[in-house]
Formats: structure tokens, C-alpha cells, sequence
């Protein structure tokens, strides 16, 4: 998928997404199950107008421009998805090209009609728009679907737009996947993305504390070491305690995900002046860490691997302890937690898999 940043990337250099184009627009936080069906009617205009399908994004977030200008952080919305991920979803959504326009006072200021004449028609040469039944644009808001279509039928491009997708009567929006990650429904989460919700990242250095804590304190070999991603964003949809599983450090093509648990957020219990100053952060614990994965790893550590953590099922909230004892304590439960968690998942599979082999017996 190409990738375009910036305003200047296409005001300097007229039609650079190609030639023509059929384009959707949006925050597309999350890729969510309606954005994909979005998408997926877009790849088809296109092919059938032989242009390349391109989706053009907003970083920040709009309402996170804002949030800051008039210093009112409620304004701005829980990010559900980082850059890295969101990229990543349209890309094996099978989109050809992206265009990321920082949101700043020059496109927060700019007229509807000099965004459709500037940016779509003459930087984009746009042939086929679809958007959202709720999309507007241009300073205050002005544009929206109906200015579109007129514009299109003056200036030669189609528009179209996509009412609501819904799965068993319930709309799929990036409202309704924050509401369930804040209320910890992961598996509500995931039927409205088409996936488990995850995050990924490069593992960064952290204070370490973790490997201390339970070698020194419980005799737990390696200690709580963790793998550590930084969520960009500083109000991350979703945040506490988690069973997860780690997929990329295993390079084998077919390597089953190690599992883990997982504290999304601020870390309460620690000093929010260490070496991660305060900021969000994925940090997981693998529960099992094989031999072949050690092996791989060359005996080293993971830093500045790529790693995806699927985030199945919330324990709890973050919680802050009085003392390391009672960190170390409250992270062995939840290690036992997590582990219960992948017990209980794997017996009606393992039941289902012997019912199978009977069945195969029988017949035979």
C-alpha cells in the first residue's frame, strides 16, 4: 500500500496518488466490520474504473485538534486503534493507497469548496467518492454528502454513500467498539471489528522492574519480565488487566501465539517519573516462553521486534499496590487468572476434537 503524508506531499505534486483515483474518507479508527464493508465496495468502484483505491485519514484525530485548542481533553475521543495498527487493517483490507492529512488550523479553516477543488480534484483527480451517511467537511462542517453530489455532477467524479452497517440489528461504529472496550466486553469488541482487538509495536526498553519482582521476591525464575509497546495515543480505548496472546516471536510461518497477561495503561503502581515518563503502555507478561522461541531470539531480548498482542479477555481494572509485595502478589494471581482464563478456552476445544475423532471411528 502506498503511502502519502501530508498536504504538501500533494499540493506539490498534483494527482501523486496516481492517475485518478476512487476514494473514501474518514477517521477509520478501528477498521472496524463497517469500515471493512466500506472498503471493500470501494476496491470493487475502482477495479470497475480501473483507478487505484485510496482512503484518506486525518492524524490526529479531528476532534483531538480540538480537544486541544479550546483545552477541553473530554472533547477528545478514546483512540481505539494506533497509526501502526490502523494502516496495517487497510492494507489487508486490500486498499491500494493512503493519504494522512495532519489535521491542523489550515484544514480545520479551509472552505468546503476549496477542499474539494484544492485536494480532491486537483491534487487527487478523484473519479468515485463514497462516504459515510454521516460525513461532513470543510471548516464548520459545511460540506457534507449533498454538496458532494452536486460538486460531483459539475465537476466529473461519482459520489455515493453507505448507510449504517449493522450485525444482529446493532450499528457498527467506533462509538459503539470504545463502549465495549471500556466496559471490558472483548468478545462484544470483537464481533463489531471482525477480529480480536490488538495492538502492536516494536518492543521498547522499560524500567525493568518486573524481572526482579518475582525471581527475587517469589523465586519465579525469570521474574514478571514483560514485552513493552507504547500506545501512542493518551487516551487508549481500552486499559486494565488482560489475558492475551502474543503473536511474532516465533518466526515460524504456522507458530501458534504464546499466551500471556497484560497491563494496558499508566501503571499506577510505579513511579510515573521513570524511564517511560507517565505514558501508556501495553506491557505483557508470556506465560510459557519456549525454548524454539529463545532460540530464535539468538538468547536475546525482544527489543525492537515487531510483536501483536491480541487483547481476549479483561481480569480487571488497573489497580494501584501499597508495596511491591502486594504488586508481586497481585501479578501472580493474575497470571493464574490468565491461565484459567486459556484452560476454560481450551476444553470445549479439546472436548470437540475427541467428539470429532469418535465420529471418524464410527464412521469407519
Amino acid at each position: 500500500m502506498k503511502i502519502i503524508r501530508g498536504l504538501h506531499n500533494l499540493l506539490r505534486h498534483p494527482q501523486s496518488a496516481g492517475p485518478g483515483c476512487a476514494l473514501s474518507i474518514g477517521n477509520f479508527d478501528g477498521v472496524h466490520r463497517g469500515h471493512q464493508a466500506m472498503l471493500a465496495l470501494l476496491i470493487n468502484e475502482a477495479r470497475h474504473r480501473g483507478v487505484p483505491s485510496c482512503a484518506m485519514i486525518f492524524e490526529p484525530h479531528p476532534r483531538d485538534y480540538f480537544a486541544a485548542k479550546f483545552n477541553k481533553p473530554e472533547l477528545a475521543p478514546a483512540r481505539i486503534a494506533t497509526l501502526r495498527d490502523k494502516l496495517h487493517e487497510l492494507r489487508r483490507c486490500g486498499i491500494d493507497q493512503c493519504v494522512i492529512l495532519p489535521f491542523d488550523e489550515r484544514l480545520a479553516s479551509q472552505p468546503a469548496q476549496a477542499f474539494i477543488d484544492q485536494i480532491l480534484v486537483g491534487a487527487l483527480g478523484v473519479r468515485y467518492m463514497l462516504v459515510g451517511d454521516d460525513f461532513r467537511f470543510g471548516a464548520q462542517r459545511q460540506g457534507d454528502y449533498a454538496m458532494l453530489d452536486v460538486a460531483g455532477a459539475q465537476q466529473g467524479f461519482d459520489v455515493a454513500r453507505m448507510l449504517s452497517y449493522e450485525v444482529h440489528g446493532l450499528r457498527v461504529s467506533s462509538s459503539a467498539v470504545r463502549e465495549a472496550l471500556a466496559e471490558g466486553r472483548m468478545e462484544d469488541a470483537a464481533a463489531l471489528l471482525g477480529r480480536p482487538y490488538a495492538i502492536s509495536g516494536h518492543v521498547v526498553h522499560g524500567a525493568k522492574l518486573g524481572r526482579e519482582l518475582g525471581a527475587s521476591q517469589i523465586g519465579a525464575g525469570d521474574g514478571f519480565r514483560t514485552l513493552n509497546l507504547r500506545f501512542t495515543h493518551w487516551k487508549p480505548a481500552a486499559s486494565g488487566i488482560f489475558a492475551v496472546q502474543v503473536h511474532g516471536l516465533d518466526p515460524a510461518p504456522d507458530a501458534a501465539p504464546l499466551i500471556g497477561v497484560a497491563n494496558l495503561g499508566v501503571r499506577p503502581s510505579l513511579d510515573p517519573n521513570d524511564v517511560n515518563g507517565g505514558r501508556v503502555l501495553l506491557e505483557t507478561h508470556c506465560l510459557e516462553w519456549p525454548e524454539r522461541v529463545r532460540a530464535a531470539l539468538g538468547g536475546k531480548e525482544a527489543y525492537g521486534k515487531i510483536v501483536r498482542v491480541e487483547l481476549l479477555h479483561k481480569l480487571h481494572d488497573e489497580l494501584k499496590y501499597d508495596s511491591l509485595d502486594a504488586l508481586t502478589r497481585g501479578i501472580a494471581k493474575d497470571c493464574d487468572d490468565a491461565r484459567a482464563f486459556f484452560a476454560c478456552q481450551a476444553a470445549p476445544l479439546a472436548a470437540h476434537a475427541a467428539q470429532r475423532r469418535q465420529t471418524t471411528r464410527d464412521r469407519i
